[in-house]
């Protein structure tokens, strides 16, 4: 598996079709993060902003790999561990990314509450917003593994329903990326900082549970 995943991150930096995902949300962060603004609530936009992009990266790194090339991997290895490893490749990519943005976001935003009355921390600030990046990383990770190939073949139908499913996870309630975005911001109001396992616990199950048919089913494709 380490080195499908060493292929499967070769092929991603080389096709530098990574760079509009990455570039808009570096765009993102620049509009709505400025310095200054409390911390918990920059970070909260950040998570936000990576789920959509998860599930891009994930859609790029299901085809990146050239048809003749997918079959050569698959029939060395087999279809499900090679697409499992397209799919791990664009949840890693996507965690560095969100390991990143969290950094900056921490440094340069405010360490104060809402209404700047309550000091927060800036240490368990930093740690929430990685939990709420992985948590968006997962259920990106699922939204892609479910809307693009094996599931979905044509782009026409690929790209809305991945779009939609994105989007529906980050305002419908009961989703977890939507409970930790929540807790980030009425943490920011309350000059509390949440620790939201519980949602990074239900992003893992719904992430397996949408990848194990994604992977399954690439095996029945080949």
């Amino acid at each position: 598996m380490i080195a499908l995943l060493r292929y499967q991150a070769a092929l991603l930096v080389r096709s530098q079709r990574w760079l509009a995902p990455v570039i808009l949300y570096a765009v993102f962060l620049g509009v709505g993060v400025q310095s200054g603004q409390p911390v918990l609530d920059s970070l909260a936009y950040a998570a936000a902003a990576l789920l959509p992009v998860a599930a891009w990266l994930v859609r790029i790194c299901a085809g990146n790999e050239p048809a003749a090339a997918r079959g050569c991997t698959a029939a060395a290895v087999g279809p499900a561990r090679a697409h499992l490893a397209a799919l791990l490749t664009a949840f890693l990519a996507t965690a560095a990314l969100g390991v990143a943005a969290v950094l900056i976001v921490t440094v340069i935003s405010d360490a104060a509450s809402t209404n700047a009355r309550i000091p927060v921390p800036r240490l368990p600030a930093g740690a929430a917003g990685l939990l709420a990046m992985l948590v968006s990383a997962l259920l990106g990770t699922a939204v892609g593994a479910l809307t693009n190939w094996p599931l979905l073949r044509s782009a026409g139908k690929a790209v809305p329903a991945m779009l939609l499913g994105a989007l529906l996870l980050l305002v419908t309630t009961g989703s977890p990326a939507k409970s930790v975005l929540v807790d980030l911001t009425t943490g920011s109001r309350e000059g509390a900082v949440p620790v939201p396992w519980a949602a990074v616990l239900v992003a893992l199950t719904v992430a397996v549970a949408a990848v194990w048919p994604a992977c399954v089913l690439s095996s029945r494709r080949h």
